[in-house]
């Protein structure tokens, strides 16, 4: 066989490098009009947002799916929802970059913000945040006040939960309870639905969660009220924030706070995000804001 000369070789090598090079100026052509298919999209740059587990698995996705969809039109990139196994997952996700968002409780924050030496900052919150409350509930009609929970089978939800543990924990020892010695038994269900259940299942005698999520159990009838009721609602604390990385870029921090501070109920799009995040508006958040819970958790020895 005849061998193509040392020009020929170079020639057709300079033909490969141009072709490359216009089918990548194609690409990235096609890629800014959105023209690309799926295949090429995902081999763009992925956004990726998590959310302490402090619901069920399916609800938490059910929650994020609408809210992935509107900021990946906002933001111009994919985005994906990444569930974590806990909430100590969702804390190291956020401090080692591996998501770019994430849902913290104010406990988790606090956390993640001690963790990463300050490096992990809360975005956005819900106007509901500035004022959130823990509830205690029991199927037990002797049952009436804290007090009552001495000798008793009480639920908190996660260890890092904020309103689900750190602030009815805080409460239990101003009312002079502590929980370790006075409690026949300090269990953790993990989730807020999950001690719902445990109490009214007979597991625990109370449990203390989340008031949102019991006021939506109480709106779908996911729970019998004639059985199961509040007999302590908690004073107010700073709760729930979007947070990310210090190290992300100014100009996206931008653009994802101002998605977030644009939902308004006035469109059918923000009116189904807003209900799903159980949220009236989204409004700024700053790390002052959660300095009472960083002295209830050290005061508590959890931090």
């Amino acid at each position: 066989m005849t061998q193509a000369s040392p020009r020929f070789k170079d020639i057709s090598a300079r033909r490969r490098l141009l072709s490359g090079a216009f089918a990548s100026s194609l690409a990235l052509a096609a890629l800014s009009a959105g023209l690309l298919p799926r295949a090429a999209l995902a081999q763009a740059p992925v956004f990726r947002v998590t959310a302490i587990p402090d619901e069920s698995p399916t609800e938490l996705a059910r929650k994020a799916a609408p809210l992935v969809k509107y900021l990946e039109a906002q933001l111009g990139v994919k985005v994906e929802f990444t569930p974590v196994s806990d909430y100590a997952a969702a804390v190291e996700a956020l401090v080692n970059k591996k998501v770019d968002l994430a849902w913290f409780g104010g406990f988790t924050f606090v956390q993640a913000h001690v963790r990463s030496g300050g490096k992990i900052l809360p975005l956005v919150q819900r106007e509901e945040d500035t004022k959130f409350r823990s509830v205690f509930i029991t199927a037990e009609p002797s049952i009436k006040s804290l007090a009552d929970l001495k000798g008793r089978d009480v639920s908190f939800g996660s260890a890092s939960s904020t309103s689900g543990h750190l602030m009815p924990r805080s409460f239990i020892l101003q009312a002079g309870l502590n929980p370790e010695r006075d409690f026949r038994r300090v269990a953790f269900s993990g989730a807020h639905d999950a001690t719902i259940a445990a109490v009214a299942a007979g597991k625990v005698q109370a449990g203390a969660l989340n008031i949102s999520v019991w006021e939506k159990f109480v709106t779908e009838k996911k729970v019998d009220t004639e059985r199961v009721k509040v007999f302590y609602t908690t004073p107010a604390y700073f709760d729930y924030n979007w947070s990310v990385h210090a190290d992300m870029p100014a100009a996206q921090r931008e653009k994802l706070s101002r998605a977030f501070l644009s939902l308004t109920r006035d469109t059918e799009q923000g009116r189904e995000i807003l209900d799903l995040q159980r949220a009236t508006r989204f409004i700024p958040s700053q790390v002052d804001n959660y300095k009472g819970i960083e002295a209830a958790a050290r005061s508590a020895s959890l931090l």
